[in-house]
């Protein structure tokens, strides 16, 4: 199997060594999809890791084979794919930007963007270029929510929880409760139409509403690092924890199946969405009222 050659943009984020290890990590026990090869990266500077934080992750990379180009052009060239591993959304659309007009598929990590203005933007200029796009938080790919959704296929009500941590820049919820959010779309679908945020100090609820009735309940939890949830039917209800396990095996063989047969998860609509419900309930802590998910 010839292996398709990956750049990864972006040390700000762990995400970039992990999934480096889970392709070609040193050790053969690290490793869970073959087909792929991470041979270029780029790194600048970011609010989310120091320096020295990004000196130690491009050893890390280079001593799994991975060559930290010293601009874009280098870094792209000769890439099957793109994934933008960057931890701080603001900069999403800039280097989607940059990208795009290299016409290769690319990967967005979660979020889409830092807000839904920008999400929009990036749609535009992935339809502008004609390129494959996508992006999600791992925690939609957990076993334990695929077993859940496939007890309950029709799920009328949804409850999903998991960490909320500090943003160095820009918003909490945007950042981090995604991985919540995520896991409620997945579950219950999109079509969310309007969302109400309460906030305490244990974190951040979101109660998302439907228009068909079906109802989400999201609880953004801070200092707590588990994800989890139940689905409910009218006969049924069938609860998930994510357990101690890594959350990235799913996500990395979405990649693959991505990167080698054009496989598209979830689409930039249902990726806008989420963003929506997200900023949907920054609005509502500001308003205290009941705020509508802006397409």
């Amino acid at each position: 199997m010839k292996e398709k050659k990956i750049t990864m943009i972006g040390l700000d984020t762990s995400h970039t060594v992990k999934f480096t290890e889970l392709i070609q990590g040193l050790e053969p026990a690290q490793r869970c999809v073959e087909g792929l090869r991470v041979t270029k990266a780029l790194r600048f500077p970011s609010a989310f890791q120091s320096e020295e934080g990004q000196d130690q992750r491009q050893a890390e990379l280079e001593a799994m084979g991975v060559f930290v180009a010293p601009t874009l052009d280098t870094a792209v060239e000769g890439a099957d794919a793109i994934f933008l591993e960057i931890n701080d959304p603001s900069l999403h659309l800039h280097y989607f930007e940059e990208v795009a007009p290299f016409g290769l598929p690319v990967f967005i990590d979660k979020p889409l963007a830092a807000n839904s203005c920008q999400g929009r933007r990036i749609r535009e200029v992935a339809e502008q270029h004609c390129i494959p796009v996508w992006s999600a938080s791992s925690l939609r790919f957990i076993p334990e929510l695929r077993q859940a959704r496939e007890t309950i296929a029709s799920p009328r009500i949804a409850q999903t929880f998991g960490a909320l941590g500090k943003a160095a820049a820009g918003s909490d919820l945007v950042w981090y409760g995604v991985h919540a959010v995520e896991m409620l779309t997945a579950a219950l679908g999109v079509g969310a139409e309007s969302v109400r945020a309460i906030e305490d100090s244990s974190g951040v609820i979101l109660v998302v509403r439907y228009g068909d009735d079906r109802r989400g309940l999201v609880e953004c939890l801070r200092g707590f690092g588990r994800y989890g949830g139940r689905l409910q039917s009218k006969e049924d209800v069938a609860f998930f924890d994510s357990g101690r396990g890594s959350p990235y095996p799913g996500l990395l063989n979405a990649l693959r199946d991505f990167v080698r047969e054009g496989t598209i998860p979830v689409p930039l609509a249902e990726a806008q969405e989420i963003l929506g419900i997200l900023e949907a309930g920054e609005r509502s802590l500001a308003s205290g009222r009941c705020d509508p998910v802006e397409p």
